[in-house]
């Protein structure tokens, strides 16, 4: 495997207003489309099978009707008019009914950290439905001050919990590798966050898991909002079929030959064997299929019965304090997903509260105009620190980086190297979007 070199410099050219046939990345559409209800747009990536995630797959991003409407505006408006919550909640006694235990053992297992949504799912599901869950955490990479006083508010109003928190000198490396190779800082803990639930629930022979709202919620295609299950494509894999496996993008073989980590230190963040899955039953399904779901609804819900806490400041790139709250690296994840497919954060926000009424479009236009260019710097002295990887600690994966160290000046250059050409421009020393939503 080749060193990773040093961020190289872009061809400002191909970033230019006169350039009326700009080169499309990550094979997303040439055409930025905006939806016409939300702030989303067409190049917004559905979901992946993160552990074959290549840099070189060509991306499915969010599917706009002829209409011009998004697959999540659609959901919202089938979740608001069309499906009869009352039969719904039915189908989930049913459910619990089926898998509710009475000899001592947990009877279904709540991943999360303690937010509003996974608050919301273990409280209600052990207060309401009379079940008794097994909470799960996968460690953030950096607990936020208001993060962890909200997990140990989580554990405190009567959950059980295990947090699984893995080898840190591990978790740093991969996720260097995943901003690097991939631009997503965020993969492996997306990797541990799908699979280590799973994993615990086949060894503790716990049948049932639940997730909070289904990803078509906000991202993926409308047909999923009707299925009550997860894809186990997510998080499970025929052994026959693990030849590709990657993490950060980078090869299995590669991790072990090049990096210095063995296979038993890789074991948090690969799926889990398909067998085991059907010998085990196990089935991950979604509690929002069953349960109406709001976000704001789900916050006041978790203040009211848990002490939830907002962050005590404005999230950057956005304008909300409780979405997204309890790891410092949402916010490098945020800014390389807005660099590289034009999304910024405070588009989510915006679009989540449109679709709920509670804010009109131009509103939205407004905040999407006021925050969409913000970089956060709040905690990125930390972030920069976790990302860099000195040789005491790394003595084989330092060499493989040209600059193994990690600052600000790296970082932008490397943002810069995964902004297509179709979504950026640059202007007077300042990267702008070809197309906005206002």
């Amino acid at each position: 495997m080749k060193k990773i070199e040093y961020p190289k410099n872009i061809n400002l050219t191909d970033y230019s207003l006169e350039n009326k046939k700009p080169k499309v990345f990550y094979g997303l559409s040439p055409e930025v489309i905006f939806c016409k209800k939300c702030a989303m747009s067409n190049q917004k990536p559905i979901s992946t099978v993160e552990f074959k995630n290549t840099i070189e797959g060509k991306k499915t991003g969010i599917n706009l009707n002829e209409d011009g409407i998004c697959d999540p505006c659609i959901v919202n408006d089938k979740k608001n008019n069309e499906v009869d919550w009352e039969l719904r909640e039915k189908e989930l006694k049913d459910l619990c009914d089926k898998y509710r235990r009475s000899d001592g053992k947990y009877d279904c297992i709540v991943p999360g950290s303690g937010g509003k949504d996974s608050f919301y799912a273990s409280h209600i599901l052990k207060t309401k439905y009379h079940m008794n869950p097994l909470t799960v955490a996968w460690a953030p990479n950096i607990f936020t001050e208001w993060g962890w006083k909200n997990f140990q508010s989580w554990i405190g109003s009567g959950q059980d919990n295990y947090l699984v928190t893995t080898n840190t000198r591990v978790k740093r490396l991969l996720t260097r590798l995943a901003v690097e190779k991939l631009l997503h800082p965020f993969q492996p803990f997306v990797l541990g966050q799908r699979i280590i639930p799973p994993k615990i629930a086949a060894m503790m022979d716990i049948k049932l898991i639940f997730y909070g709202e289904n990803e078509a919620e906000y991202n993926n295609p409308a047909a999923d909002f009707f299925k009550p299950k997860r894809n186990p494509k997510t998080w499970a894999l025929n052994k026959n079929n693990s030849s590709d496996l990657k993490i950060s993008g980078v090869p299995l073989d590669d991790l072990i030959n090049y990096f210095g980590i063995n296979k038993n230190e890789l074991s948090s963040y690969l799926p889990l064997d398909e067998n085991l899955m059907m010998e085990k039953e196990l089935q991950v399904h979604y509690l929002g299929y069953y349960l109406k779901w709001d976000q704001q609804g789900k916050y006041y819900y978790a203040v009211k019965h848990g002490g939830f806490i907002p962050s005590p400041y404005r999230t950057p790139g956005t304008y909300s304090k409780y979405n997204s709250i309890d790891d410092k690296m949402d916010d490098l994840h945020f800014i390389t997903t807005s660099t590289k497919y034009g999304v910024s954060r405070v588009n989510y926000d915006v679009s989540q509260e449109i679709r709920n009424g509670d804010i009109s479009i131009e509103e939205g236009k407004a905040l999407v105009k006021k925050y969409q260019y913000e970089f956060p710097t709040r905690f990125e002295d930390e972030l920069y620190e976790y990302l860099s990887l000195p040789s005491e600690h790394y003595p084989e994966a330092s060499k493989m980086f040209e600059e193994p160290a990690m600052n600000r000046e790296y970082f932008l250059k490397l943002l810069d190297t995964f902004r297509s050409p179709h979504i950026w421009y640059k202007k007077d020393n300042q990267w702008l979007l070809r197309t906005t939503f206002y």
